[in-house]
C-alpha cells in the first residue's frame, strides 16, 4: 500500500514562543518526507524528539507574527505491529485528563459487564456512536468524556475520549491516536482509539468516518493532551487556517467489526 498526506497550518503568533508540532507520520516505510516552518520568508530551524510509542515532535522557537507550517510525506508499505510493556499496561488504564474513567465505572459495568475481548471493543463503540451525535466544533478543548456524553456531542477526539474511558472502566488498557484517515469526510486530522485485546493493539474509529485499514499513525497518548498537533508554550497563538490531506493507493472496505491493528 502507498499512502501520502500534507498539513499546512497558519498561525499568527502574539509573542515569542516554542511551538512542539506533531504532524509527522511515527513510522518507517518514508520513501520522501518534507517539514517546513516559515516565518518572515525565513525557514525556522527545528529539532525532533521521539518518545516511547514512535511519536515525532518537532520543536521550533517562533518569534511574535505570522508562521506557516508545511509537511507532506509518501509511505510504502505497513508500519510494524505495536509492541508493549507492563508499563504501557499499567499508563493505558489509569484514568486521564480527559478520559475519566474512574467516574464512568459504573456506567460501563452497568451498559458491558459480561462482555470481553472483541465483543467489548464492539459493544463500546456502538455505545458510543449511540449516544454522541457528531458535529464538529461543538465542543472546547477543555471538556473530557464526561462533558461530552452530558452534551450529547462531539467531534472525533470526543468519540475517542469516550470509548477510551469506557475501555478502560472495564479494566482494558486503552490510548488516543492521532491519525492522517484517507477517505475522512471532512478531511482533517482524526483521532481514533487504540485498545489491548487477546494480546495485541487494536484500532478502532468509534466515528465510522474513514477505513481504518490505510489510517497513518502520527502521535500516541493517554488522550488528546498527549497528541495536540501543535502545543506552544509562551505567547499565545491564534490558529488563521488547518488544511490536511490524506490518500491511498489501496483502501479496502472496512465494516468497523473486524478485528485489525493500525499498521
Amino acid at each position: 500500500m502507498q499512502r501520502h498526506a500534507t498539513a499546512e497550518m497558519r498561525i499568527h503568533a502574539l509573542g515569542p514562543a516554542r511551538m512542539i508540532l506533531a504532524v509527522a507520520v511515527a513510522h518507517g516505510g518514508r520513501r520522501s518526507e518534507r517539514l517546513e516552518v516559515e516565518q518572515g520568508g525565513e525557514h525556522i530551524p527545528f529539532v525532533e524528539l521521539v518518545d516511547q510509542y514512535g511519536s515525532r515532535l518537532h520543536e521550533a522557537d517562533i518569534e511574535a507574527g505570522d508562521v506557516t507550517i508545511r509537511y507532506a510525506v509518501e509511505v510504502e508499505g505497513l508500519a510494524p505491529r505495536a509492541t508493549t510493556d507492563d508499563l504501557d499496561m499499567l499508563t493505558f488504564l489509569r484514568q486521564s485528563r480527559y478520559c475519566e474513567s474512574d467516574a464512568l465505572h459504573d456506567t460501563a459495568h452497568e451498559h458491558f459487564d459480561g462482555l470481553e475481548g472483541q465483543a467489548l471493543l464492539l459493544a463500546v463503540r456502538e455505545w458510543t456512536a449511540a449516544n454522541i451525535r457528531y458535529e464538529h466544533g461543538s465542543t472546547s478543548t477543555e471538556d473530557g468524556a464526561l462533558a461530552v456524553l452530558e452534551a450529547g456531542r462531539g467531534a472525533c477526539r470526543d468519540f475517542a475520549h469516550v470509548m477510551i474511558a469506557m475501555l478502560r472502566a472495564r479494566d482494558v488498557p486503552a490510548r488516543y491516536v492521532s491519525v492522517y484517515a484517507p477517505e475522512l469526510d471532512p478531511m482533517d486530522f482524526h483521532a481514533v482509539v487504540e485498545a489491548f485485546v487477546d494480546g495485541e493493539w487494536l484500532v478502532i474509529d468509534p466515528t465510522g468516518l474513514a477505513p481504518r485499514h490505510s489510517f497513518l499513525r502520527i502521535a500516541t497518548g493517554r488522550d488528546a493532551a498527549d497528541a495536540a498537533f501543535m502545543t506552544t508554550i509562551g505567547g499565545p497563538i491564534e490558529m488563521i487556517s488547518v488544511a490536511v490531506t490524506a490518500a491511498a493507493s489501496d483502501v479496502p472496505f472496512d465494516d468497523h467489526a473486524e478485528p485489525i491493528p493500525l499498521r
